[in-house]
Order: structure tokens, then C-alpha cells, then sequence
């Protein structure tokens, strides 16, 4: 059997690596499904996903001139329903500019108030502690009792 770009095919997970895991296809092909390919979600540690022995459903993504086979769990998997995709946008779509930008300006000013509050207090404090040292260094400009 021949592996084509853009079928669905079922397969073994034969090896995992820190990168991705590797699926037995049968016939003698295997192929890689890259870390970022196996979840919609985040995946840090592809163990805590897949285990060697799993069955699972891949897309071809790519077959290379060396042979090399692209796969992809998440591609294989069906599409999100509206409300789903809904949900990420309200989340992760246009209105993060506008919440992140708002956040930003807020953040902005309340830095700036904090800065401001800084320099005048190190200001105090840099007069109060030239004004104890001049006088215990003697020499020009030093207090007279």
C-alpha cells in the first residue's frame, strides 16, 4: 500500500522521542508525527499524550523524495464545531488585541506612577544622605558648630 498526501490512515505508535512520535503504517512504512502535530492543545511532554502500542489515526501531510513520511494526529482528527471555534476566537482572536491593548495602556500608567514615586523617593533620599556625609568628611562646605 501506497501512502498518498491527504489520505487518512490508521496506524501503531512504534517509538516516541522528545520531538514527536513514530507510527507504523504497515507494508514496512513508517512515519513521524512532529510534537506539534499531535494535539490542538499544548503538548509538553508527548508521554503524557501517547504511549507505544497506541493505535491511532494519521494524515499524510508529506512524503519526501528520501521517503520520509509527515504525519498528523490533530489534522485527523474531526474539525471543531462553530461554537467551539467561536469560543477560541472570543479568546484568542481579534478581541485579544483590543483586551491585550487596553491591559497595555492600563499597565502603562500605573508604571508610570510607580516610576515617578521611585525617582522622588530616591531623590529624598539621595539629599538626606549627601546632607549626613558633606558633614563628616570635613574639608570645604562641611558644618560648623
Amino acid at each position: 500500500m501506497t501512502v498518498e498526501v491527504g489520505t487518512k490512515v490508521s496506524g501503531k505508535v512504534s517509538g516516541i522521542t522528545n520531538f514527536g512520535a513514530f507510527v507504523d503504517l504497515g507494508d514496512n512504512q513508517t512515519g513521524l508525527v512532529h510534537i506539534s502535530e499531535v494535539s490542538n492543545n499544548y503538548v509538553k511532554d508527548i508521554h503524557d499524550v501517547l504511549k507505544v502500542g497506541d493505535e491511532v489515526q494519521v494524515k499524510v501531510l508529506k512524503v519526501g523524495d528520501d521517503g520520509k513520511i509527515s504525519l498528523s494526529i490533530k489534522q485527523a482528527m474531526p474539525k471543531p464545531k462553530k461554537n467551539e471555534q467561536n469560543d477560541r476566537r472570543n479568546h484568542h482572536g481579534n478581541n485579544r488585541q483590543r483586551f491585550h491593548g487596553n491591559k497595555s495602556n492600563h499597565q502603562k500608567k500605573d508604571f508610570d506612577a510607580l516610576l515617578a514615586g521611585f525617582l522622588k523617593e530616591s531623590d529624598e533620599r539621595l539629599t538626606s544622605l549627601k546632607r549626613n556625609t558633606d558633614g563628616k568628611r570635613g574639608g570645604r562646605g562641611g558644618r560648623r558648630s
